[in-house]
């Protein structure tokens, strides 16, 4: 382990301004990911800032009728909230297919949001990894890359975005709350979010630097069919190969995300439109311009059978 500072932030705006002042520091909050990183040497912050005191652990009612997640709720906790399993179900359920018990109870909602690939070539110092070092290659592509991405993918990195609690966040219309070091804050749509890999592959999200997650907030619910199907290689304590977040309405249409498959929470709205056809013509939606590689094209049929196992689940709970 190598040596760090710290300190206990005592607003957010304090917190965000100690981060931005230190291109070397981070944010500290259940450490589920953070920890790990420093352990294996892939993160090495030299100064964190715990921002675990900040009151940001509540669930709260909106004025527009949905609910507002501090940034600190733990993945227990939210999975857990009588509104959310009652009116977000796919969230709920999301949350209870990631990681183990013990990881749920100190993960946050923020950290959740911002954690980092799973590649086993990020987590493999001794690998080019564009995404750990940028510039030195991505040993994925032309490596063992059964688990990564098939859309939305580059020449710099095949990785994919390990959260189940995202892709159904995505699949809700979800809205990021931050604040910046200047104390404005700023909300984000959760499509805005994360980002693509591009040639940047290191630059995971739309946040400055500093900027603190304060609270993600729900819109009102919509009703419908809330599923999410998790297809993964052992029962549990896996990531996705492939997930399905969907919110399915008595006429068959409505909303769906994927998981497993890029660099993102993947959603095209305007496939959407093609739910009440079936899965194969979803399918031909949501992954049109899809570019597997030899080893991961079975994604391509897993994600269709996923989807017509979704829709009928659906369709005999409605």
């Amino acid at each position: 382990m190598k040596p760090f500072t710290y300190e206990r932030a005592s607003s957010p705006a304090q917190a965000a301004a100690a981060v931005a002042r230190n291109p070397a520091a981070k944010f500290i909050a259940g450490g589920t990911n953070l920890l790990d990183l420093m352990k294996l040497q892939i993160e090495a912050p030299a100064h964190l800032v715990d921002v675990n005191g900040l009151a940001l652990d509540k669930i709260e009612a909106t004025p527009e009728g949905g609910l507002r997640v501090g940034a600190m709720v733990r993945n227990t906790a939210l999975a857990a909230d009588e509104r959310v399993r009652r009116d977000y179900a796919v969230l709920s359920r999301a949350l209870l297919a990631g990681a183990s018990g013990q990881l749920r109870n100190k993960a946050t909602t923020a950290g959740n949001l911002l954690q980092r690939t799973r590649c086993p070539y990020f987590y493999d110092t001794d690998q080019p990894c564009n995404k750990r070092q940028p510039g030195s290659g991505c040993s994925a592509i032309g490596g063992v890359n059964r688990q990564h991405g098939i859309i939305g993918t580059s020449t710099a990195c095949i990785a994919t975005h390990p959260s189940d609690m995202a892709v159904a966040m995505r699949v809700l219309d979800a809205s990021v709350e931050t604040v910046r070091p200047d104390g404005s804050a700023r909300v984000i749509p959760i499509a805005d979010f994360h980002r693509l890999p591009g040639d940047t592959p290191h630059i995971e999200t739309n946040l400055a630097p500093g900027e603190l997650i304060t609270a993600v907030t729900l819109p009102r619910p919509t009703g419908g069919v809330h599923i999410y199907r998790k297809v993964r290689d052992r029962a549990s304590y896996a990531f996705a190969l492939v997930s399905v977040a969907a919110i399915v309405q008595r006429d068959g249409s409505g909303k769906v995300a994927l998981g497993g498959v890029a660099h993102k929470p993947w959603r095209v709205e305007a496939a959407e439109s093609a739910m009440p056809q079936g899965a194969r013509a979803l399918t031909a939606g949501l992954l049109a311009g899809a570019q597997p590689t030899p080893g991961n094209a079975f994604k391509l049929p897993l994600v269709e059978r996923t989807l017509a196992a979704v829709l009928a689940q659906a369709r005999s709970a409605s």
